[in-house]
């Protein structure tokens, strides 16, 4: 979709996506190896109870989603930017949706625009978990 085409307040739905424990294992163990992630017995010991999966894989497995009905197709150009903010656990087995909005439009040139997009992610009990925004230089429809 081109810049010009996007309207603020445009919105997407995700397909689910599941929280595999292995997986989220196998990730923790190499991108975000703490105790909380890949001990067991220590997470029994902490307020959650029990393994929390880390927070990028979290937001991964969502924008995963994302990108196979994003708003630009062939039009984006790059990303800018992304912010994710943490809000609740994600633990084994949690089935996380997104919905993503376009919250923000900015023209910089004749041939390309700044897209903002808000990621809000919920469980499966439909509790906010995490949001993101992430910025994307999308391609204008030069004449």
């Amino acid at each position: 979709m081109y810049f010009e085409q996007l309207e603020v307040g445009m919105t997407v739905d995700t397909a689910p996506a599941s929280i595999k424990k292995e997986k989220m294992l196998d990730f923790a163990r190499v991108y975000d190896n703490v105790p909380l992630h890949t001990d067991e017995d220590f997470a029994k010991s902490t307020p959650f109870g029990r393994l929390l999966a880390p927070g990028v894989m979290s937001f991964l497995e969502v924008w995963a989603k994302y990108l196979e009905v994003d708003f630009f197709g062939d039009q984006l150009l790059a990303g800018k930017s992304t912010k994710i903010e943490w809000l609740r656990p994600v633990f084994a087995d949690d089935v996380l949706t997104g919905k993503a909005t376009v919250t923000k439009l900015e023209k910089r040139s004749e041939k390309n625009g700044l897209a903002e997009i808000t990621i809000d992610v919920y469980n499966q009990k439909c509790e906010l978990v995490l949001k993101n925004i992430t910025e994307a230089i999308v391609k204008c429809n030069v004449k």
